[in-house]
């Protein structure tokens, strides 16, 4: 394929991204635990500001692996334009499914600054939703797309939390 043609895919790519990701994890992280759970919640204040940290790095994680499903896998997060490559490098090496925990850490960081039960309730009801898409049809379809080389990945790669936090082979 032509650079410039290549080029032109990442780009759409990306875009279309961005859209899903204001969409989904828009809602899922931001507008229902802001706005529809978490009445219990209160202005942030004293230590309720340590939840900056896991809502940024869920963030930094989320907007990571966005950018390498578009850039490198060309295509999106959404199920009905996933990559046409596999994407198993970057945060990829460690856990199989960094894109949904940082989708997770957003949700606990806005329980935590805002100390909301309800929200930290939402998170563990959002983590099984997650967990129960995985393993119904994500990894079965990724499977079938990528045939041995995912059954590889997923043997040398977890699903949730990282073996070790040092370099990846």
């Amino acid at each position: 394929m032509h650079p410039v043609a290549q080029l032109r895919l990442q780009i759409f790519a990306l875009a279309r991204t961005a859209l899903f990701t204001a969409i989904v994890p828009g809602v899922v992280a931001g507008y229902i635990p802001l706005r529809v759970i978490g009445r219990d919640g209160e202005m942030p204040h004293g230590w309720s500001y340590l939840g900056i940290v896991p809502a940024m790095i869920g963030l930094v994680i989320y907007g990571w692996t966005a950018f390498d499903f578009a850039w490198t896998g060309r295509g999106t997060p959404a199920p009905i334009d996933p990559p046409r490559r596999l994407v198993v490098h970057g945060l990829y090496r460690y856990v199989r499914n960094p894109m949904y925990v940082g989708v997770l850490l957003v949700i606990v960081g806005e329980a935590l600054l805002r100390r909301s039960w309800q929200t930290l309730e939402y998170a563990v009801g959002v983590y099984v939703m997650f967990a129960g898409v995985v393993l119904l049809i994500e990894e079965p379809l990724l499977r079938s797309q990528f045939g041995t080389a995912y059954s590889q990945y997923c043997s040398e790669v977890p699903r949730w939390v990282p073996r070790r936090l040092g370099r990846a082979k």
